[in-house]
């Protein structure tokens, strides 16, 4: 199964839940907009109107439909997943909540009897067909119970007198408050399916990038698994030579025989790295250390394999926390400084700093910065302004190391030129746990 595959499994489940518990919140925040109309319609019309209605009963209901929303509240903190029969059982209740109001005040008379009818469009827009019929039937069979059972309202209809008619003026209320529910409630409606499609359009990508580097990573290790041999045996050979009457008689030749060595040597810590990182020699030269002695070290690495001409390295962390030295880590690390290092052989300047339990690397040049259109993709592969192919991997590799570990990776242009990139990892990722190292 590939990774937009399971992205289609296992992550639809998530977005319905966040989704249905959406919707839920904003049937929660509908009802009590009913409530308070519902007071508000019937105080009107039995003082201001002087129609009598039966206050008990109604406001005995408008008491039910008050507990089942704070029990709806509840359920909503109780953080599990809110599906379609749980949408639909929420707005069955409101049709029988309703249905008792009308069948207390006119039955099928009622001007808004018609509010019927926002039940169903938001059975349509929140639930599946079978439970949207299921609702549209319901609405169906109550009016014909209103019709048939119910005691006309005491209501003159007087329709030829337009809106002098109370009729007339309910009606005229009814659709007012219809179309205003309607409004704010689809269009919030709308923002969450928008903010789902967001959501899963992102995960999505996510899933593209992280099989890019699965693909990278399984070329890698075949690459190294093949450049294992040859180098090894170039490094015999150079040993050899360096024993040679040839080369000990020449003392430039010898230099330069044993920098070739270094240099293969160097080539074969990386191979090994690679295999390290993709879990082929796991645990083999990690050891406990720090976070100062972790980067100290790999600041030291770093100036000595590489032209580093000038070069400041300002250790603000603090206190120290023990660690597992990481060759995933210290690679992207490298990568971060190896691109400043491209851009700005003359200036490279590395940052340590502990914010909200979070390592906070910043690391600054003084080159041309980044392109805008850089910055606007930043971390995506093959994204970059060196002009040569595979270009802007070594970005998307640290952007894509830090997003699992839990952290972050920005990119800014400082205002007195040069590039800034800042890499925030959470010691949870990274520390080891200080109350279980005591307690060892």
């Amino acid at each position: 199964m590939d990774a937009m595959t399971m992205v289609d499994a296992t992550t639809h489940a998530g977005l319905r839940d966040r989704t249905g518990r959406d919707n839920m919140q904003q049937l929660v925040q509908l009802r009590w907009l009913a409530v308070g109309g519902q007071l508000v319609t019937i105080c009107v019309v039995h003082f201001g109107l002087d129609i009598a209605l039966p206050l008990k009963a109604m406001m005995a209901v408008l008491g039910c439909l008050v507990a089942f929303n704070i029990a709806s509240m509840a359920r909503l903190r109780g953080g599990s997943e809110v599906g379609n029969t749980e949408l639909l059982f929420a707005l069955m209740v409101d049709v029988a909540m309703l249905t008792v109001q009308l069948a207390l005040s006119g039955g099928s008379s009622n001007p808004f009897v018609f509010l019927f009818l926002l039940q169903v469009i938001l059975g349509a827009v929140l639930l599946e067909t079978w439970s949207t019929a299921i609702i549209a039937s319901t609405t169906v069979l109550c009016f014909i119970a209103l019709a048939v059972f119910s005691q006309p309202l005491a209501l003159p209809l007087e329709r030829d007198h337009g809106l002098e008619s109370p009729y007339v003026l309910g009606m005229l209320v009814c659709f007012a408050l219809i179309a205003a529910l309607l409004l704010i409630f689809i269009t919030r409606i709308n923002r969450n399916l928008r903010a789902r499609d967001a959501r899963l359009a992102a995960l999505r990508q996510r899933a593209a990038e992280e099989e890019h580097i699965v693909r990278m990573g399984l070329l890698a290790s075949g690459a190294a698994h093949e450049l294992g041999t040859p180098l090894a045996t170039l490094s015999v050979i150079l040993g050899d030579w360096r024993r040679l009457p040839h080369f000990t008689s020449d003392p430039e030749l010898l230099d330069e025989v044993c920098e070739m060595q270094a240099q293969i040597e160097r080539c074969k810590t990386i191979v090994s790295g690679i295999l390290m990182s993709a879990g082929e020699a796991r645990g083999e030269s990690s050891e406990e250390t720090t976070i100062g002695r972790f980067i100290d070290e790999l600041v030291k690495e770093w100036q000595a394999t590489r032209p580093v001409q000038a070069f400041e390295y300002v250790d603000g962390f603090g206190e120290d926390l023990p660690m597992v030295s990481d060759s995933t880590l210290k690679q992207m690390i490298h990568n971060v400084l190896d691109n400043a290092l491209e851009a700005s052989p003359r200036a490279v300047k590395l940052e340590t700093a502990r914010e909200d339990d979070a390592l906070v690397l910043t690391v600054s040049d003084q080159g041309p910065g980044f392109a805008p259109a850089m910055l606007s993709e930043f971390g995506k592969p093959y994204r970059s302004s060196k002009g040569r192919p595979g270009g802007g991997l070594g970005l998307f590799l640290v952007v894509n190391v830090a997003r699992t570990l839990g952290g972050t990776v920005t990119a800014r242009n400082r205002p007195e030129g040069g590039a800034e990139l800042r890499l925030a990892l959470p010691l949870a990722a990274i520390a080891l746990d200080l109350e279980e190292d005591h307690d060892s």
